[in-house]
């Protein structure tokens, strides 16, 4: 069975994001390229909510050419949204319902893992539904003061598991998490 993790930035005081949506505050050096290129070497699949989806198909398909670009630009997308009409990124797919079972069922198929970029809220809405195998926090040396919380709609308690961590030379930190109480699977750390 394939695992679904996530992978966002953070600020130190819990933001992805600043108030008007951007991410020019991320630490974006060797390091975190890395770290990215590895990440999307493991997966075959990236999921997506609307607004991080519109966001990246904005970019991606004219970025310059690296290793990052062909992946995100090759890789299949899964869109998951009711408002969207159409997909047309390459490689994307819309989901317009049933969020839960489409992901089981992705989860279900062979392949190699499956990633959320972004998108905190389709991320929240899954972790409640306990369909996050791993949560991977880039925490970044930077307060923002305002923004969108990365954990946003969170109705209840969830209380997670430090694994691991990766440490960059600029401060940031990658921080690998599952749910404590062991309703994450177990996956390999990359």
């Amino acid at each position: 069975m394939r695992k679904l993790f996530v992978s966002n930035v953070m600020s130190l005081d819990g933001f992805f994001e600043t108030p008007d949506k951007k991410l020019d505050w991320c630490v974006v050096d060797e390091e975190f390229f890395a770290y990215a290129c590895e990440m999307l070497r493991s997966v075959d699949a990236i999921l997506f909510g609307r607004a991080t989806y519109e966001h990246m198909a904005a970019y991606w398909p004219t970025a310059p050419k690296d290793e990052i670009a062909d992946h995100m630009n090759g890789l299949a997308k899964v869109v998951f949204s009711r408002t969207l009409k159409k997909a047309e990124w390459h490689n994307s797919r819309l989901v317009k319902d049933n969020i839960a079972d489409e992901v089981t069922r992705l989860k279900q198929q062979p392949g190699k893992d499956l990633v959320i970029l972004g998108s905190a809220m389709l991320s929240s809405y899954l972790l409640q539904l306990g369909l996050i195998d791993e949560y991977r926090v880039i925490l970044n040396p930077v307060l923002l003061g305002a923004g969108n919380p990365l954990f946003g709609g969170i109705n209840e308690k969830l209380t997670l598991k430090l694994r691991t961590t990766k440490s960059f030379n600029s401060g940031a930190a990658v921080l690998y998490y599952q749910k404590a109480d062991g309703q994450f699977s177990d996956t390999q750390l990359i």
